[in-house]
């Protein structure tokens, strides 16, 4: 009896065992939450921070290598295998996927593609042209095995100085949302991730980590969180970056009225937010505000949440929660569904979207008596630029590609001749120059400018007897990590005007014409030498076919169609934030007051009637449009549509940019003047080639935030439609009636400033 009672036992045990083995929930398999229920404490504090970065060589620390697959992302989860939960691998970047070229023991180079920057896309105002660079992009990134693209990268261009705004689309939040939700869009359509950064006010690189952004609760919402509410609700990202700085005295990542209360809560977002990597400082206030994913991943942070749990501080409940976030992300993930990636995608084919949209996104600023488009003749190419193109910036938006199309290279290749001798001297001058740099030991450190090289009034006077035109091409560059100066980088050293200035006078003297092209990463002063020039381009940084791109411009191969998505002021102090960028102390600033409250960029300009060098929105082309017959309702009911004709009046071929303004009543509330509210490109029109353009408007169009309500509110009067090809140039007008105030809608009383914030500023 005790035999079979022992084996009776022994029996029940193993079944037990073998039911346990069975019944372990699997991922994909079993509901979200069993799964979640089958972790460990040890797995839920693991899966909710990433695993961890190690530095490449020579590049310092944001240069993460995730081991096994792939070489120079920027991080990866843990992965439980037991409850059938992968890893997922995220990597950088926004003007392209940043990973190593090179592998270990592989001769092979696994190069990415370099897309136009962020500035670039915007200003072609074209978002089924930034869709499909979204798609080429995600492309990349689903055949290199990576899950998720840490992109786009989408704050406010507050102030021209800051060193990552090339990164960046716009000063104005529709703009910004509409451009990062194509761009969403395309990347997704892969069967990707991404991740829209920095959520929120990461408007600067000084002291970054630290400073305290303040800002009233109306600027919060109508310019600073405008844009990410627009993507958020337009493209679903799968994940959201919270940025390092402070929002009204709490860190971005260990704020639950940003995270919860906003975006979780009153957008409905159903993805999850990740930190920037390193960043808050409290690691369990970050979890507890529905920061679900902590990243790269540090030891010390297991130990503080652990703490927390055991000390009530923090409950596992909570860990759940934002745990069940990430693994419905990760369901969706190349890496769940093993999707065997190839390490081949077609950068042939991208390459041709990349030098599509580099064109489409340049501005033609000047055009004095039809100097562009060129003709075929002989060009005197100055400028150090001109060999030596910028094509991307630097830190988390480099990309490793497989070569880059100089400018010189870019017009041999359009059928224009170029002097030999002056070319050989600037390419032995470059290369002498750059030996003398100190190694760049981090990708954080920006690729400054070589000095420009000095051409004496003789060679200039030779040159201008010799040549057809002068093409001067003048260079910036600038990164994640610093923010750039006002002396030598937004104006103009003495070198650089000295070659203008001697060149326009040496061509202008026998009666040749001379063009600037501005390949840089963020606005630069222009009003100050305009005038001796025949014509100026805005480039940008156009990617690695940027000379063939430059050039399909120059020739009149592709027609220019972008518009600025920024004001170019006449003077830096013009700037409505002139005086309060980067915070206090200048060095290092703790705080940083925004004290213009809504009045950024061409809110300001145009409000306060201070004249800018070039308005947002401005930009030509080689041919004419007139917008005209507006059609809208006089009386605002449930919505309203709007529509123009847009006639191509010139002789070539075009596209047009057309924008939608508003002009609110301002009874209880300042307004801006005008404010955009949509916007749309045609497409190629054809001389006397007409296109209907169609606008929808809606309450949340006529809003604006009263924080003493903390509600969205349109109020009651005559409003005016104002449409044109600029915040400037108005073509055309139209006037309704709203005959009731209307509350849009309620939201948290959240995000409110310190009591230094003037009252007189708390509403603007």
């Amino acid at each position: 009896m005790k035999v079979k009672k022992g084996l009776g036992i022994v029996l029940s045990l193993l079944s037990t065992v073998s039911f346990a083995q069975k019944a372990i929930p699997q991922l994909g398999k079993s509901p979200v939450k069993e799964v979640i229920a089958a972790m460990t404490l040890d797995e839920k504090l693991n899966i909710i921070r990433g695993t961890g970065m190690s530095a490449s060589a020579g590049t310092g620390p944001v240069a993460g290598s995730i081991s096994g697959k792939v070489q120079g992302a920027a991080g990866s989860t843990y992965a439980i295998p037991r409850l059938g939960i992968p890893s997922i691998i995220l990597a950088d970047g926004p003007a392209g996927l940043r990973i190593d070229s090179t592998r270990a023991n592989d001769p092979k180079r696994y190069y990415a593609t370099a897309f136009p920057i962020g500035t670039a896309l915007a200003s072609s105002w074209n978002t089924e042209l930034v869709k499909k660079v979204g798609k080429a992009m995600g492309n990349e990134v689903r055949e290199y095995g990576v899950d998720i693209l840490l992109a786009p990268g989408m704050n406010i261009q507050r102030n021209p100085l800051c060193g990552r705004n090339f990164e960046y689309y716009s000063e104005d939040p529709v703009v910004t949302g509409n451009i990062a939700a194509a761009m969403v869009a395309g990347i997704q359509s892969n069967g990707v991730g991404t991740s829209i950064k920095h959520f929120a006010v990461n408007n600067q690189e000084s002291n970054r980590n630290n400073v305290n952004a303040v800002v009233s609760q109306r600027a919060l919402r109508e310019i600073y969180l405008k844009g990410f509410e627009i993507a958020v609700k337009k493209a679903a990202p799968w994940t959201v970056m919270s940025s390092y700085n402070k929002i009204n005295g709490t860190y971005a990542s260990e704020n639950g009225d940003l995270l919860s209360s906003i975006l979780k809560k009153e957008w409905g977002y159903k993805g999850f937010v990740m930190t920037d990597w390193f960043a808050g400082r409290n690691y369990a206030a970050q979890v507890k505000a529905e920061n679900d994913m902590l990243m790269p991943g540090r030891k010390s942070e297991y130990r503080q949440i652990k703490e927390a749990i055991d000390n009530k501080v923090l409950s596992e409940a909570v860990l759940d929660r934002n745990i069940e976030r990430i693994l419905n992300i990760i369901l969706k993930s190349p890496a769940f569904k093993q999707y065997k990636y190839t390490n081949q995608p077609n950068l042939k084919e991208h390459a041709a979207v990349t030098r599509e949209a580099a064109a489409e996104g340049m501005v033609l600023l000047k055009n004095e008596n039809n100097t562009l488009p060129l003709k075929t003749g002989k060009i005197a190419l100055l400028g150090n630029a001109s060999y030596d193109l910028f094509v991307g910036g630097t830190g988390s938006g480099e990309v490793y590609k497989a070569y880059s199309v100089s400018l010189l290279d870019g017009l041999r290749r359009a059928g224009f001749q170029t002097d030999k001798k002056l070319s050989d001297g600037y390419k032995t001058y470059i290369a002498e120059e750059k030996l003398k740099q100190p190694k760049r030991t981090n990708i954080l450190q920006t690729l400054k400018p070589v000095t420009e090289k000095t051409l004496s009034g003789e060679e200039l006077t030779a040159l201008a007897q010799n040549s057809d035109l002068a093409l001067i091409t003048i260079g910036r560059n600038a990164g994640e990590g610093s923010d750039r100066e006002v002396e030598g980088q937004y104006y103009f050293n003495t070198e650089e005007l000295n070659l203008i200035e001697k060149t326009s006078k040496a061509f202008h003297a026998v009666g040749k014409k001379v063009v600037v092209v501005l390949n840089i990463d963020g606005l630069v002063d222009i009003a100050h030498w305009r005038n001796s020039v025949d014509a100026i381009l805005i480039a940008w940084l156009p990617g690695q076919e940027a000379g063939n791109s430059i050039a399909d411009i120059l020739c009149g191969k592709v027609n220019p169609s972008g518009h600025l998505a920024a004001t170019i002021p006449i003077n830096y102090s013009d700037v409505p934030s002139a005086k309060s960028f980067p915070g206090v102390p200048a060095e290092r600033p703790d705080s940083a007051v925004y004290n213009e409250g809504v009045y950024v960029g061409y809110r300001y300009y145009n409000t306060f009637n201070v004249q800018p060098a070039y308005e947002f929105g401005y930009g030509l082309s080689y041919t004419n449009f007139t917008i005209s017959d507006i059609k809208a309702n006089s009386t605002f009911a449930k919505g309203m549509t709007v529509t123009v004709n847009v006639k191509n009046i010139g002789k070539v071929p075009g596209k047009e940019v057309v924008q939608l303004y508003l002009s609110a009543p301002a009874k209880t509330m300042d307004k801006p003047e005008r404010e955009l509210k949509a916007f749309a490109k045609t497409k190629l029109l054809q001389p006397g080639e007409i296109q209907k353009i169609t606008f929808a408007l809606n309450a949340n169009d006529l809003a604006s935030f009263d924080s003493k309500r903390s509600a969205w509110i349109a109020e009651a009067g005559k409003y005016t439609i104002k449409i044109g090809n600029s915040s400037r140039n108005i073509q055309q007008t139209k006037t309704f009636n709203l005959n009731q105030e209307l509350v849009v809608e309620k939201v948290n009383n959240v995000l409110a400033p310190q009591s230094y914030i003037s009252e007189a500023k708390s509403n603007q």
